[in-house]
């Protein structure tokens, strides 16, 4: 197994990665970009764009789709106290917040005085799909992915909103899919190829009970729609420097906004993923048992790019944390229910065999980074 010389990412991960002669990841040279970039000229681009879906009061000036955490907060941030707009609010709502998320989502009208929309499909439906896409990919998670990427387009179309303004392209940032340069937008390509693993609805219907009209929420709206409206969904992080740590500060600072109150058994960082326990929790542990590493290595690589942590200490990070089965899990099987050792059965369906292999003893076992220094 090959890992990036410079922070502490496998060869073999969800987000692709190549390297470098240098054994540097993909990832790694991209978020080097940021430093070398003119940000000051971005942020004017980012204002001339804006000024062409400024809408006069007529109608909201842009979509935000939010979660509630520090990248929400700094998306609305910027769009409201930097450029003056005027954004709904758009959320894809599910049962797994853990109260200091929740808290931070349903704050967002009061202190930015926006219009919020929030979406919740039904408690069956949400326990249905979380059970077959567990069996379908591995992914309990699969709903949330669509929810996210989905409705808030859907809201676009329906409110004749063009503008959507979505925070970082999350394989640009973790693997380097992508080159700063690129400018890259949001597709429907990237909703299902990537974030969805390639399913859409129709997969799953008539199954656990799913029908159509339990996944209208789940519906992509079609090319002569998005047409009509002139949908368009641009990343802030092509125009604003970004970084997570840097926003968590920023957020804290002026608006209130709460870290988690929940102590992760997968990673050190209280600040991401808090709006759904299982993102930090078991859907990562699935991760985990897929290519062999976690949330610790991919909050461990954020902090390295952006000069917080040594990959020294990185390595002690992935070491302490990736492996860990969290008790979240529990939550989980009650909620679907499963028993523990059918989700293991499944989970080891998953397993990448460039990663693992078994002992003699039946054993799963890898290469570690700290094998390999």
């Amino acid at each position: 197994m090959q890992y990036c010389t410079r922070c502490v990412y496998p060869a073999i991960a969800a987000t692709p990665l190549t390297f470098d002669e240098h054994g540097v990841c993909s990832g790694c040279r991209v978020s080097a970009q940021r430093h070398e970039l003119d940000w000051e000229h971005r942020g004017k681009l980012l204002g001339e764009l804006f000024e062409d879906y400024r809408t006069n009061g007529n109608n909201y000036d842009c979509i935000i789709p939010v979660s509630g955490g520090k990248d929400s907060y700094f998306q609305v941030h910027v769009a409201t106290k930097i450029y003056g707009l005027k954004p709904l609010l758009v959320t894809y709502y599910h049962d797994n917040f853990i109260p200091a998320a929740e808290r931070n989502l349903f704050k967002m009208r009061e202190v930015f005085d926006c219009d919020h929309l929030i979406f919740r499909p039904s408690k069956r439906v949400l326990s249905a799909i979380n059970r077959l896409t567990f069996y379908k990919m591995g992914d309990m998670n699969w709903h949330y992915h669509t929810g996210i990427f989905t409705y808030p387009v859907q809201m676009a179309v329906k409110h004749k909103i063009p503008l959507i303004i979505w925070g970082e392209h999350g394989f640009m940032d973790l693997g380097g899919m992508y080159s700063h340069k690129d400018f890259i937008e949001m597709t429907a390509k990237f909703r299902l190829e990537h974030a969805q693993r390639g399913y859409d609805w129709h997969d799953m219907v008539n199954q656990e009970g799913l029908t159509e009209k339990d996944l209208l929420w789940a519906k992509y709206p079609t090319d002569d729609e998005l047409d009509e409206v002139g949908v368009r969904g641009i990343y802030l992080n092509n125009y604003v420097y970004w970084e997570a740590n840097d926003h968590a500060k920023l957020v804290i600072e002026e608006y209130g906004w709460e870290t988690s109150d929940v102590v992760f058994e997968r990673t050190y960082r209280n600040i991401s993923n808090l709006d759904d326990i299982y993102e930090n929790g078991i859907k990562d542990y699935l991760k985990y048992v897929k290519f062999g590493y976690g949330r610790a290595t991919d909050h461990a690589c954020k902090d390295i790019r952006a000069g917080i942590m040594t990959r020294e200490e990185g390595i002690e990070m992935v070491r302490k944390y990736d492996d860990v089965k969290s008790s979240d899990l529990y939550k989980w099987l009650d909620y679907v229910g499963m028993t523990e050792e059918e989700f293991d059965r499944v989970a080891d369906t998953f397993r990448d065999a460039r990663v693992w292999s078994q002992n003699s003893k039946g054993k799963w076992i890898k290469e570690n980074i700290w094998d390999k220094g």
